[in-house]
């Protein structure tokens, strides 16, 4: 339990830079990575009653059944490429679900995309029948795809090889940020777009294979890390609990219809360093294993301008090494 532990201390201390909020408020993507700290946070730190969405009720009977009898929380299985199916009136809703994982744009390109467009149209059709006062969209850093040496901020729009697969993701994710604008320009929709670095943190999903995930499983199992490429691809990263608080920050403070990046701009390191500092937690080591030409990521470098976000008062609580070993250690 002191493993845990460590994770519910994290809750408690951003709890003084969340919003008082109030009334009903749905999280989708609820056992996905942020979505679940977003949960947890809300279920801590607030009044309101939370509908957790998701498709795998199994999933979400391990992941929140420390809130099994509490009367404010209440999980809703739906998959969001269909429309909402209930009646309840929500006032806020966070949209953080989204298949992320490398692997689902390598085997279900066409179902990422149609999951990231039509989802949100369901989202925010649903909102606006149903008495929605504001809409956080969680996009993604991938939106700038390779903007060479330069740092991102909101205004920034980089490559990304459109006929490629692997766009999947990031084309779609830009698609849903136009149609978030469109939205409250022709409807009047209330919606804040947040753009969140390479997020890490504990209790992701058993199909999550990004970089960070694959690391932390690798020593939790007693192995060392094998990289597969130099690892020099540099990048901004943030633990998933000061990125959930961010998120709920944004749904107080955001400006309508304007992105916000999310990321420690203390925490700009390669993938590399990311695989050293994680086995150095576990008393492992990183082994080079490089048979294939090394680095084949399309994105080499993505560093976040975090200047309009903190412009609202925001800023991370913890370092890569804290983040990396809470995450351990609430694993283990």
């Amino acid at each position: 339990m002191a493993e845990v532990k460590t994770y519910q201390q994290d809750l408690s201390r951003v709890a003084d830079l969340l919003p008082n909020l109030s009334g009903n408020i749905l999280i989708t993507g609820s056992t996905g990575l942020i979505g679940g700290c977003l949960v947890d946070l809300l279920m801590r730190h607030s009044h309101c009653n939370v509908y957790a969405l998701g498709r795998n009720s199994q999933r979400a009977a391990k992941r929140f059944g420390v809130y099994h009898d509490d009367s404010r929380f209440h999980f809703l299985q739906h998959d969001i490429c269909l429309p909402l199916d209930t009646d309840l009136d929500f006032d806020y809703i966070i949209h953080a679900a989204s298949n992320a994982s490398p692997n689902f744009f390598q085997q279900q390109p066409v179902e990422v995309m149609r999951s990231n467009i039509e989802g949100l149209c369901h989202l925010v059709e649903y909102g606006l029948q149903h008495k929605m006062r504001r809409m956080v969209y969680v996009s993604s850093g991938e939106i700038y795809g390779e903007c060479n040496d330069s740092i991102f901020t909101e205004s920034a729009s980089g490559y990304i090889d459109i006929l490629s697969p692997r766009a999947c993701y990031p084309s779609s994710k830009r698609a849903a940020e136009t149609l978030c604008a469109a939205y409250c320009q022709e409807y009047g929709s209330d919606i804040v777009i947040a753009r969140p670095c390479h997020t890490y943190g504990p209790f992701f999903t058993e199909s999550d294979n990004r970089v960070y995930a694959q690391f932390i499983r690798n020593v939790l199992n007693g192995e060392d890390i094998v990289m597969k490429s130099l690892g020099q691809q540099y990048r901004s990263w943030i633990y998933v609990v000061d990125c959930a608080a961010a998120l709920l920050l944004l749904l107080e403070k955001g400006k309508r219809g304007e992105a916000y990046n999310i990321a420690n701009e203390e925490s700009n390191i390669t993938i590399r360093q990311l695989a050293e500092k994680t086995a150095a937690i576990a008393g492992r080591k990183v082994v080079m294993d490089i048979t294939d030409g090394g680095n084949t990521t399309p994105i080499s470098r993505a560093i976040f301008s975090t200047v309009k976000l903190e412009s609202l008062g925001w800023h991370p609580l913890f370092t890569i090494d804290e983040g990396l070993r809470h995450t351990i250690e609430a694993m283990r």
